[in-house]
């Protein structure tokens, strides 16, 4: 079981190579998080991330500083911020799948009818399990 987790991180990781820079991987998380979530508060994304507000606060700064976040007042109340994917964020996140997608497709095309009907039956199991563990990527 050790040899199987130690080949799908390493697939996992191929795949993370593809990711353009400036965005570590908890920024990428966010990104993620964001575009999934739209307009949730620090709060709400430092839950989405299993983080602490400052944390993610700090985070969010550099999102800004790069120009893929935007905070927003929040209809709710006049104390809290929105938090929204910029234009320029949305495109980033686009662009990395997009890269993703094509890296995946280019491997999946090498592999024999076989491979590719095996690992599309565990890769719905595993799915369907993370989704069971309320974990919806698996990869916490």
């Amino acid at each position: 079981m050790s040899g199987l987790a130690d080949l799908f991180e390493a697939v996992l990781e191929r795949v993370r190579d593809v990711s353009p820079q400036p965005l570590s991987v908890s920024q990428l998380r966010a990104v993620v998080v964001l575009d999934r979530h739209d307009g949730v508060n620090l709060r709400e994304l430092a839950e989405r991330l299993d983080s602490t507000p400052p944390l993610v606060s700090r985070l969010c700064d550099r999102l800004e500083a790069v120009g893929f976040l935007e905070r927003l007042p929040s209809a709710r109340s006049r104390r809290e911020l929105t938090l929204r994917l910029s234009d320029r964020g949305r495109a980033y996140l686009h662009d990395l799948r997009s890269r993703r997608r094509e890296s995946i497709q280019a491997l999946l095309g090498k592999m024999s009818p076989a491979g590719r009907a095996a690992l599309t039956a565990g890769l719905r199991e595993y799915r369907a399990l993370a989704d069971a563990d309320g974990d919806s990527a698996g990869l916490r």
